[in-house]
């Protein structure tokens, strides 16, 4: 199992609408991401920066990187693509993050 982190960026005041739309998150949504190796996945905020901060758990022998092609996904991005910083394809523009420092 590998962990990974990533960051994205709400658009100004939409900070309410996000955390509701993930608090109903899709079921068909949530059964994709697990059927690809996803799990333990948790979103954070820093609200000042309207930054979010992304670490999902996936398992070594994941399918994540088919994810963009699932119907459900896009879906979910056309969706969410009115709250937050897009590409032109409404998946959300995300900055890979690098691990310094785990403690077990």
């Amino acid at each position: 199992m590998n962990q990974i982190a990533f960051r994205m960026k709400l658009k100004p005041g939409v900070a309410a609408e996000y955390k509701k739309r993930h608090d109903e998150i899709w079921p068909e949504l949530a059964a994709e991401l697990k059927a690809a190796g996803i799990s333990d996945y948790s979103i954070y905020l820093e609200e000042e920066t309207r930054v979010l901060f992304a670490v999902q758990k996936m398992k070594d022998d994941n399918t994540a990187a088919a994810l963009p092609a699932s119907p459900i996904v896009r879906k979910w991005w056309d969706y969410m693509a009115p709250l937050m910083e897009t590409n032109p394809d409404h998946s959300p523009v995300t900055s890979p993050l690098r691990e310094v420092f785990h403690l077990d």
